[in-house]
């Protein structure tokens, strides 16, 4: 198996590439529309085309780069079913394990940030490891306070699926916002100050209910965006717009990538 873990800088994301040796196919969790030419670029170097992007939820604070992943590369855009986007090529679903060549990814249901939100489980025969999207953070978890966000759902998410893992699960969030890179299930049932050290369901309500975070200064246009797979809408402000204005990347780059999903 080939995987990394990506970087994007102004929305503090974290995309994973991940890719069976043994057929070529990869998929990316998470892409962000700013990264895209980064993202092909790290296929070519590895010898590898596209077969899919992969979200956990509709995001709020980015735009996915899904579509234009699809455009320039030919991959499908893959996203939770009960998301029903009509953009979308194929959906996932608990209980129906999504394969990557001989990779199997387990979609785990884990509402609370928001309605529809997914994480996606690997075990790589040595241990579990979980993509955990915005649900469960190093020390922090995804606020509740918009898009059909709930503290209970999420509270239990968190406790009944990702807190029933091995204690050594790694933890391979959507975001971090300290530079940080990776978890376990261990130690952010020992050390998360927001659901940790058996937290009750009321106290973790009561800290969720009193975050009193900022307005997301993308989420007017980022979550139109995604629910259109990355479509840019035209109100995004002028400041965010370089990437939707991409409409051409180096002929050699796409060709290398197309080349490499070919086998």
């Amino acid at each position: 198996m080939i995987f990394k873990q990506l970087y994007e800088k102004d929305s503090s994301t974290y995309t994973y590439l991940i890719a069976c040796e043994e057929t070529g196919q990869s998929v990316l969790i998470d892409p962000v529309i700013d990264t895209v030419e980064r993202d092909l670029l790290a296929l070519k170097e590895l010898g590898l085309g596209l077969t899919y992007t992969l979200e956990t939820h509709v995001h709020a604070d980015h735009l996915t780069g899904a579509k234009k992943l699809k455009e320039f590369a030919g991959s499908q855009i893959v996203v939770p079913a009960m998301e029903q986007l009509p953009c979308a090529d194929l959906g996932v679903s608990e209980g129906t394990p999504f394969m990557v060549g001989n990779i199997k990814l387990e979609p785990l249901f884990t509402p609370g940030h928001t309605g529809k939100h997914h994480a996606y489980l690997l075990d790589n025969g040595m241990q579990k490891v979980v993509f955990t999207g915005d649900a469960l953070l190093i020390e922090a978890c995804g606020r509740t306070d918009f898009q059909s966000g709930d503290p209970v759902k999420l509270y239990e998410s968190i406790t009944q699926k990702f807190f029933t893992l091995p204690d050594e699960t790694l933890v391979y969030p959507a975001h971090d916002y300290e530079g940080r890179q990776i978890t376990t299930i261990g130690q952010e049932k020992n050390r998360n100050p927001r659901l940790g050290n058996n937290k009750t369901q009321d106290e973790f309500v009561a800290i969720m209910n009193n975050l009193d975070l900022p307005y997301p200064r993308k989420i007017d246009f980022a979550v139109p965006g995604n629910e259109a797979c990355g479509e840019c809408p035209g109100d995004v402000p002028e400041e965010f717009r370089g990437p939707c204005d991409v409409v051409d990347l180096p002929q050699e780059l796409i060709r290398a990538v197309r080349a490499g999903d070919q086998g």
